[in-house]
Parts: C-alpha cells; structure tokens; sequence
C-alpha cells in the first residue's frame, strides 16, 4: 500500500501502474455517481493513461436507491458494448446494511465483489451503526461471504475499538484512495493515515464518482 516515507502526487508518483480499482461508481446512470456514457468512457480513457489494470463497478444497491441485480446486469452489458480499451471491467455493488440487503441477502440475490464471487462490499450510514451489527456480519459470513467494509475511515461512530472488533470477525477493510488526500476533510485523512499505518487495509478503491474529481484528486500530495 501507500508508502509514508515521503508524499507523492498521484498523478506523477506512478501509484496507479497494475492497480485494482475495488470500488467506483463509474456505470452510468444508476446511482448518484457518473450519469452519462459519455462522462463513464472519459473517466476509462484516464484510467487507461494513468495505467490503471482494472476497475470494479460498485453502484449503491439500498432503500433509497434499490437498483436490481438485472438493472444493473443490463447497464453494464451497455457500457461493455461502447468501451473498446485496456481496463478490464468488473460488476458489483456496494450494499448498504438495511432492511433492502437483509431481504437480498436471504434470497442470495447479490452482486459480489473478487473473482471467486465471495466476496460483499458492504456500507453503514456514516453516523450511527445499523442495530445488530455484528449479528448482521455474521449472517453474511454464514451465507459464505466475505464482508468488505467501504471505506471505514469515513464513519464518524467508529473509534479504535470499533476497528479492533470488525478485524475480530475477520471483516475486509476498503480504503478509499483519496482520503489520504484529504477529499473529505483532516479528520477523516488522520484516521485513514493511522488505519494505514496499523496495516487494517485489505483493498482501496477510489469510489470516484464524477471526472472533475478524479483530475482535481491527481494533484493531492498523499
């Protein structure tokens, strides 16, 4: 992972040559990330530059935007059919822990992330757990998956003894790449510094949600 030796500007540290990106909301038109085809094929042709190997596509799947697995499979199909480059694309979805992914979840109705589909991007609300947590987490490990915690940096309830418990159910940690860059805020570039430094990160991902972020996020020293 990131090195802190030193910082470095994304756009010229080389950071980005054979990387994974494991959370992203790049396929257009299905949540609040990129809207149009136009924008998607932008954001993979700088993907491509910057040398990037392969990007997943994790758009939300909750109550308040309850994409279908088969909604989802046809907008992907579509993005496949207009990109013709080098960056090997991948469908999945970021799960908010609610009542909507308790059903799924139940129906195995899911989109898994990693190539052996066990995999699950999974999110809270970024201010208070979801009641029973940990019973939640279990269900999913029980159903044979392995829970993928979207950027647990951002979560303004969890403190160190949070992370220690999560790491005691064998819960993946996702870093979201620029929050080392501080894209939402010192805190929240403190906390991931220190989540990095303790080696609790498995994966990161950019979860970029728009162009303008991507070309502004290059030029951060992390």
């Amino acid at each position: 992972m990131w090195p802190f030796r030193k910082r470095y500007s994304l756009e010229n540290s080389g950071f980005f040559k054979g990387f994974i990106d494991w959370h992203s909301h790049i396929l257009p038109g299905v949540d609040d990330g990129v809207q149009t085809m136009e924008e998607a094929l932008r954001i993979l042709v700088e993907y491509e530059r910057l040398g990037i190997k392969e990007v997943w596509l994790t758009p939300h799947i909750m109550e308040d935007n309850p994409n279908t697995t088969t909604h989802l499979k046809e907008r992907f199909k579509e993005l496949q059919a207009n990109y013709t480059g080098g960056v090997t694309l991948h469908l999945a979805a970021e799960n908010m822990l609610d009542n909507l992914f308790e059903e799924r979840l139940r129906h195995n109705d899911l989109l898994p992330i990693g190539k052996n589909g066990d995999h699950l991007l999974v999110e809270t609300s970024y201010f208070s757990p979801p009641i029973g947590l940990s019973n939640i987490l279990l269900r999913i490990k029980a159903k044979g998956y392995h829970p993928v915690l979207a950027h647990p940096e951002r979560y303004v309830y969890m403190g160190e003894s949070d992370y220690r418990q999560l790491k005691g159910l064998n819960v993946k940690f996702q870093l979201n790449l620029f929050s080392l860059g501080g894209a939402y805020g010192a805190r929240i570039k403190k906390k991931a510094y220190r989540l990095q430094k303790q080696g609790m990160y498995d994966f990161a991902g950019t979860d970029l949600h728009r162009l303008k972020i991507l070309k502004a996020m290059l030029h951060e020293k992390i």
